[in-house]
């Protein structure tokens, strides 16, 4: 099992952002909270760093469903969706989403399954939708 669902894009940064929200709420996903990386640890510790930014994303009838089955699952939510520019190429930006099944894997708890199930397949989908559009290479 893989830790991240990824997709790679050549385009702005502020485009991939802006992208990744859009196919994020097409498969019913909203954004949470953001945390912009690079201006975090510039301000409090003075370090450099590329772009960097987390979106918590939760697709609420997944997560009612997560919670249902173990209330301690919102340990793990909401869903974290990072999009950063890759330190090794400045051109290229990532996209990577954890993996639902890693919800399954911490817990052990079986009845979970299914909603990681579900909420991979709307993850990949829109990672599929974001890394195809000829707009966003």
């Amino acid at each position: 099992m893989t830790l991240a669902l990824s997709a790679v894009l050549h385009t702005s940064f502020e485009d991939a952002v802006e992208r990744t929200r859009t196919v994020l709420a097409d498969q019913g996903f909203g954004v949470l909270t953001e945390i912009d990386m690079r201006a975090t640890l510039h301000s409090k510790i003075g370090v450099e760093m590329e772009d960097y930014l987390i979106l918590g994303a939760c697709n609420p009838p997944l997560a009612h469903r997560a919670v249902g089955v173990d209330r301690r699952i919102g340990l793990l939510l909401p869903c974290n969706v990072v999009v950063r520019r890759d330190p090794a190429d400045a051109a290229t930006i990532l996209v990577e989403a954890m993996n639902p099944d890693v919800m399954v894997e911490v817990t052990g708890e079986p009845g979970l399954r299914p909603v990681a199930a579900e909420a991979s397949a709307k993850l990949r989908a829109a990672l599929t939708t974001l890394a195809a559009d000829p707009a966003a290479t």
